[in-house]
C-alpha cells in the first residue's frame, strides 16, 4: 500500500468515524443528542431494568432509559426517560401510568406507558409519571415452589400407615358395633318400606292423595274469597265514585249546598225566634215574659181554690142546683 496523502485521509476518517461510534455508545448513543425531554418515575423495584432499554406506549418505542438511580428519600429507584419530539405534542398526559415490563420470563425490560384519559393535560419538562408495580417473577417462583412443596407433603401424607392409622379407629368402631348397626339399617329399611306402602302418618302424607284434594279445595276456597273481596272492592269503589260526583242521597248531602243553605236557613229562623220570645213578642213571648199573665194565672187558681172550698160544704143537689141557676 502506497503512503500516499489519499492513503493517510482514509485511515483518518475511518479512525475518526470508530472513535465517535466509540464515544457515542458511551455517553449513551445517539439518542443523546436527538431533540427530546425527560420524564421521571420512581419503583419500588426496576427488575433488572438497564440504561437505553426502551420506552414504549403501545408497544411502540418512543424513547429510552437514560438513568436509574436510587432515590433514599423515598426509599424508590428512579428511572430517568428522555422521550422523542417536543413535550408541547407529547402523547403522554398527566394521569398516563409507567410499568416496568419484560416482554418473556427471558426478554428484555422496558418501561411501559399509557395514554391516560384524552382530555387529561399534558406532562411538563421533567415531571414524575404515576407508577404501577408488576409482580416480581423471582417471588412468583419462590411462592409456586412453596405450593408444589404443599402439595408433595399433603400427597405423602396420605400414603401407607398413615391412611392406616386415619381409617383404623373407623374400622374398629365398625366392626364392634356390627350388630346395632346391622339392625338400624334393617329398622332404616322396614320404615322406608312402610312410607313406600303409604302407612303410618308420613306414608299417608306421600301416598294418599286425600292431602293434596284438601289442599287443591282449600286454594279453590281461597281463590273464591279473594274473587269475591275483589268485587266487593269494585263496588265500595264504585259508591265511593257515586258519593263523590253527588249521585244518591248520601252524595247530595256530602255535594249539595241545598241542605246546608235550608239548615242555614232554619237556623236564622230559630235565631229570630228565640230573639223575639226573649223580647216578649208574639204569644209565647208574652207567656213568657209578661208577668200580668202570670198575676191573672195566680188569681184564677186563687179563686178555683175559693170555689172547690165551698163546694165541699154543698150537697151533690145544691151544687147541681147552683151549676142549673148559674148556666141558665
Amino acid at each position: 500500500m502506497k503512503n500516499t496523502l489519499e492513503t493517510r485521509l482514509g485511515i483518518f476518517v475511518a479512525l475518526a468515524v470508530i472513535a465517535a461510534v466509540l464515544i457515542l455508545e458511551t455517553v449513551g448513543g445517539v439518542e443523546r443528542f436527538q431533540r427530546g425531554y425527560r420524564l421521571n418515575a420512581l419503583f419500588s423495584n426496576v427488575q433488572d431494568l438497564k440504561k437505553g432499554d426502551p420506552v414504549k406506549m403501545a408497544g411502540v418505542q418512543v424513547g429510552s432509559v437514560e438513568d436509574i438511580r436510587l432515590d433514599e428519600t423515598n426509599n424508590k429507584v428512579q428511572v430517568v426517560m428522555r422521550l422523542r419530539g417536543s413535550v408541547q405534542t407529547s402523547p403522554v398526559r398527566t394521569d398516563s401510568m409507567a410499568t416496568v415490563k419484560f416482554t418473556g420470563l427471558m426478554g428484555q425490560n422496558f418501561v411501559s406507558v399509557d395514554f391516560g384519559t384524552p382530555g387529561a393535560p399534558r406532562v411538563t419538562k421533567d415531571s414524575y409519571l404515576k407508577t404501577e408495580e408488576q409482580p416480581d417473577i423471582s417471588a412468583m417462583m419462590a411462592k409456586l415452589d412453596k405450593v408444589a412443596s404443599g402439595v408433595e407433603k399433603l400427597t405423602s401424607s396420605f400414603t401407607g400407615d398413615k391412611i392406616d392409622n386415619l381409617l383404623g379407629p373407623l374400622t374398629d368402631f365398625v366392626k364392634a358395633n356390627r350388630v346395632p348397626l346391622t339392625a338400624t339399617i334393617a329398622n332404616l329399611q322396614a320404615v322406608s318400606a312402610q312410607i313406600r306402602e303409604g302407612n303410618g302418618t308420613v306414608g299417608k302424607l306421600i301416598r294418599d292423595d286425600t292431602l293434596y284434594y284438601a289442599a287443591l279445595a282449600s286454594v279453590s276456597n281461597l281463590q273464591d274469597t279473594a274473587s269475591q273481596i275483589k268485587l266487593t272492592i269494585g263496588e265500595a269503589r264504585r259508591v265511593v265514585d257515586q258519593v263523590n260526583s253527588g249521585q244518591g242521597t248520601v252524595g247530595k248531602l256530602l255535594k249539595d249546598d241545598t241542605l246546608y243553605r235550608e239548615t242555614t236557613a232554619a237556623m236564622t229562623n230559630l235565631k229570630e225566634i228565640s230573639q223575639k220570645i226573649n223580647q216578649g213578642q208574639g204569644t209565647v213571648g208574652k207567656l213568657i215574659n209578661d208577668t200580668e199573665f202570670y198575676k191573672n194565672a195566680k188569681l184564677s187558681l186563687q179563686k178555683l181554690d175559693q170555689a172547690t172550698e165551698g163546694l165541699e160544704d154543698q150537697g151533690p143537689l145544691s151544687v147541681l142546683g147552683i151549676a142549673v141557676g148559674r148556666l141558665f
